[in-house]
């Protein structure tokens, strides 16, 4: 089954028709730029391009970077802040015209790597962690999804974790890949002493250079790998939880 899955990040929104039985977008991803901080009338714009551009009336999933509770925005921490409290699921229902399941990002993409990726097969207790923006963060036990849980934002040094330790700050800061790992291995060490993971695993958009970090994260004693499905993890764990809710 086809299922339309759309990734509402930082900077923009992705979308693309999922096959949910193989985990694998059956056409090229669209992607809209958005301003930042985007505002629910922005996202909600671009939300509709997308849609627009894989019509269908089949639900829609879409994931969105912070806490969701019932279709509801409780947190934005790289989106404005009139979404704090907003009914996403309903937004994006009148913007697309379809029903609409909404989940955190970070839990879409989490779904999708203990399906069809590094988490794959893992019992115990999984950590996959998206490195963009800001930080995202999925947990699982036993391969069960304890929703919302947000790790991005504990305290590191002093300052809110993804401020230190996520890829955009690597590009903001100029940070070298030895110096960004460093502040990856800091950040992956201190969420170790809390949930204390089997697994690791680490998505986003760079992933796909995992070459250049991961070997030099060092201190960790849970094995750290990069997402399988990459920067697409959300888009194919929105379409796995639109298809779970129709």
């Amino acid at each position: 089954m086809s299922i339309l899955g759309i990734d509402i990040g930082g900077s923009a929104v992705k979308g693309a028709p999922v096959d949910t039985a193989a985990g694998t977008l059956t056409a090229d991803r669209l992607r809209i730029a958005v301003t930042r901080p985007a505002a629910p009338e922005t996202v909600a714009e671009a939300v509709a391009a997308v849609a627009a551009r894989f019509p269908g009336a089949g639900p829609v999933g879409v994931t969105f970077p912070g806490v969701v509770r019932d279709g509801v925005a409780l947190t934005a921490a790289n989106l404005d802040d009139r979404w704090i409290g907003a009914d996403a699921a309903a937004l994006f229902a009148a913007a697309t015209g379809r029903p609409v399941t909404v989940l955190n990002d970070a839990d879409a993409a989490g779904v999708a790597e203990m399906r069809f990726g590094a988490g794959r097969g893992r019992t115990g207790t999984v950590l996959v962690l998206t490195l963009g923006t800001g930080i995202g963060s999925a947990l699982f036990t036993e391969g069960v999804l304890v929703p919302n849980t947000e790790f991005g934002h504990l305290e590191l040094e002093g300052f809110d974790a993804e401020t230190r330790a996520a890829a955009r700050v690597r590009e903001e800061e100029h940070l070298d890949w030895p110096a960004w790992a460093e502040r990856l291995a800091a950040y992956l060490r201190y969420v170790e002493k809390l949930v204390s993971p089997e697994l690791i695993v680490l998505g986003g958009g760079v992933s796909r250079r995992a070459d250049r970090f991961v070997p030099l994260v060092t201190g960790v004693r849970a094995p750290v790998v990069p997402a399988v499905l990459g920067n697409a993890a959300g888009t194919v764990g929105a379409a796995l939880a639109a298809a779970a809710a129709a």
